[in-house]
């Protein structure tokens, strides 16, 4: 496959824009698309639309506040261009004044925007935060290409407020997306940000194994590390992790605060990753000059508790060191052993597994699901087509990657590109149809981190209950999610403002109203459709109409709608309200519904076919393992004295394969043996 030159990346991704929007609402759609590129590689945490504009220099398209005193504020370059185009310095430089301007002007209290409008929150919101905030970060997001490559200008002050500046051009998402599904790769030079290497000793043993060193990390590098980079310098799964906790430990901010020279003794430390390390001998020792992608993959809350502390308590950090192991981990390896380190590394507050991992059976039956499970053709297409489920970033290029043209079309056209769905994606679609419309509203993340909390509880009571009704299901929900959001930009009442909120609410009224009354959304005629149809959209612009205007009336004192949104307080009021926003649609709306019943008895079906499957590849991996391997589990595992009874009787009949067959569900347990076996170091994994 030959590399795909900018252009030819361009009208891709201009193709994708278009296929998400109507042509009123492209620039909401390009914002959407570029927004979720940064969140899933940590750029940003989140992204709340807000467009305007004003004759007197100024603009905003979007922004997102965080916890740590930083706002990200969003401007666009976008005029839906049919042919890429130059961005140049000046018309860069004529951008950031407008976004700046905005900001400016927010904090004086200069602007009055109407209240029902997305401005006006964000407005008042800067307003009321003035005091906490720490940093401001500008984002420039165009659908062109920088003459010169520039990627940031020089940091400053603006109204005092330290302000940085970032440019992502049309060429900078290529590079993004080309990277095999890895963000852009942090590069610290230690001696340009502290004045000095930092000092540390080679940990690796003999000239084959990968490099690893031991580092006392000064406290005070690593909040600047944070405050520099926030949830960019955490490993995806950690980060996730801390979007579901608190960010200050209780307990490491009373030694911070209490006993700061004990923090070395009491704290397990950091395990770190990077891409590449430059070091060099001093006459003090070994010193580590530059890290390529560094990545926290245990220790982000100490990190994170590090900085909060300095900042909120204004503590000292002088006296505090924090031990880091770090191992250089090459990019082609990063993305199966980064992931297996963060998993194993994670001790005081153990990242589990269940939750997070893309290699958890959950993702990766959803995937053999995705791979497998054909959709039915579309009303007036002849040919069917499959949803692909993205359980590792970067799959869906990945698996074009070393195609020619041709299949490459075939490859599009078994999977549209609009057909892809991530894991981010799938936490969104179910939240919002299982009573959490809440956790959306916080941000894709955090929904995750939720979503993953819950199902890997599910996950461990009832693995049965992820079958091909839950996928179907899943792609159901997700259909109409993504129609909602295209039927509310389409209202007449649609003010450009809020509509993530507006969905999540809506489409978890929906099912709030069918339980009421004992009904259910008809998935599979969702499913068999691959589309909403015209009477269930009806409905949906009304429960719609009803929630935007319910939600854009928040209680008193509450001056951001967006935040009005993220409390459970919101739901509250709104669900008390279902009775009579049930009471607004007509007599055809509930054709749209079935009994309950009905769903129930095909899911029951389904986990029913599931344990059958479940069992039958059971025992194809138990008669496909070597008979020595349980021979070898046998003998060393119970040298451990780390088998029961029962698994020992069951290991001697797998002992005598082919000769005596285990069944079912004594080859279910074989299967945890095996796991259990990897886990320990006794077999390869």
């Amino acid at each position: 496959m030959t590399e795909q030159t900018t252009e030819e990346f361009f009208h891709d991704f201009r193709q994708e824009m278009l296929a998400e929007a109507d042509s009123t609402f492209q620039l909401e759609a390009f914002m959407e698309i570029v927004s979720g590129e940064l969140i899933e590689t940590g750029f940003i945490e989140g992204f709340e639309h807000c467009p305007f504009k004003a004759p007197r220099g100024m603009r905003v398209d979007g922004y997102w506040f965080n916890d740590e005193g930083t706002i990200d504020i969003f401007v666009a370059d976008f005029d839906c261009r049919r042919d890429l185009q130059t961005l140049t310095k000046t018309e860069m430089d004529a951008a950031f004044r407008r976004v700046v301007n905005f900001f400016e002007a927010s904090l004086k209290g200069a602007l009055e925007p109407d209240v029902t409008t997305p401005e006006y929150g964000l407005v008042r919101q800067l307003m009321d935060r003035r005091p906490l905030l720490q940093q401001v970060n500008f984002f420039l997001v165009s659908e062109r290409v920088l003459s010169d490559r520039i990627q940031a200008l020089p940091d400053n002050e603006v109204s005092g407020i330290r302000a940085t500046y970032h440019i992502w051009d049309i060429a900078r998402f290529q590079r993004q997306r080309s990277s095999r599904g890895h963000k852009e790769a942090l590069d610290i030079d230690f001696v340009k940000m502290f004045g000095h290497g930092i000092k540390c000793l080679p940990a690796n043993l003999g000239s084959d194994s990968y490099q690893s060193y031991l580092i006392v990390m000064p406290a005070t590098v690593l909040a600047k590390l944070y405050h520099e980079y926030s949830a960019r310098l955490l490993e995806q799964n950690v980060r996730t992790f801390l979007q579901a906790r608190a960010q200050v430990n209780k307990g490491i901010r009373a030694t911070i605060i209490n006993e700061p020279r004990m923090f070395f003794a009491y704290n397990n430390g950091i395990t770190a990753t990077a891409q590449d390390v430059e070091t060099v001998l001093t006459d003090g020792g070994l010193e580590i000059r530059r890290l390529t992608d560094l990545q926290i993959v245990n220790g982000g809350q100490t990190t994170a508790s590090l900085f909060h502390t300095q900042r909120k308590d204004k503590a000292d950090l002088s006296d505090i060191f924090v031990q880091m192991k770090l191992s250089v981990i090459d990019s082609e390896q990063s993305e199966m052993v980064v992931p297996r380190i963060s998993e194993y590394a994670n001790t005081q507050n153990r990242v589990n597994a269940a939750d997070f991992f893309s290699n958890h059976p959950f993702h990766v039956r959803m995937a053999e699901f995705s791979r497998r499970i054909w959709a039915p053709a579309l009303q007036g297409a002849q040919r069917e087509t499959k949803w692909f489920y993205e359980r590792a970033r970067g799959q869906y290029i990945d698996a074009q990657s070393k195609l020619s043209q041709a299949e490459q079309k075939r490859f599009k056209a078994e999977y549209p590109k609009t057909q892809m769905f991530t894991k981010t994606d799938l936490a969104k679609f179910e939240n919002v149809f299982d009573d959490h419309p809440r956790w959306v509203n916080l941000g894709s993340q955090k929904n995750f981190a939720r979503y993953a909390a819950r199902i890997g509880k599910e996950w461990d009571k009832s693995a049965d209950t992820f079958n091909e009704f839950y996928y179907k299901r899943a792609i159901a929900r997700g259909i109409l999610f993504r129609a909602t959001e295209k039927l509310v930009s389409a209202q007449p009442w649609y003010n450009g403002g809020y509509r993530a909120n507006i969905v999540a609410y809506t489409l978890s009224m929906l099912g709030r109203i069918a339980a009421d009354r004992k009904l259910s959304v008809d998935y599979q005629r969702i499913w068999n459709a691959q589309a909403a149809d015209e009477t269930l959209s009806g409905a949906l612009a009304v429960i719609a109409k009803a929630v935007s205007d319910d939600i854009t009336q928040p209680p008193a004192g509450i001056s951001n709608i967006s935040e009005w949104c993220k409390k459970e307080s919101c739901w509250g009021r709104l669900s008390e309200r279902s009775s009579h926003i049930a009471d607004l649609l007509d007599d055809a709306s509930w054709s749209a519904l079935i009994g309950a019943d009905d769903n129930r008895e095909e899911a029951k079906t389904a986990r029913q076919t599931q344990k059958i499957d479940n069992g039958i590849e059971a025992q194809k991996r138990v008669f496909e393992t070597p008979t020595a391997y349980w021979s070898k589990i046998l003998r060393e595992a119970g040298l451990r004295k780390i088998l029961t009874p029962k698994d020992i009787g069951i290991l001697k009949i797998a002992e005598q394969i082919p000769a005596k067959v285990p069944t079912e569900r004594q080859s279910a347990l074989l299967v945890q043996l095996l796991d259990r076996a990897q886990q320990e170091g006794i077999l390869p994994d």
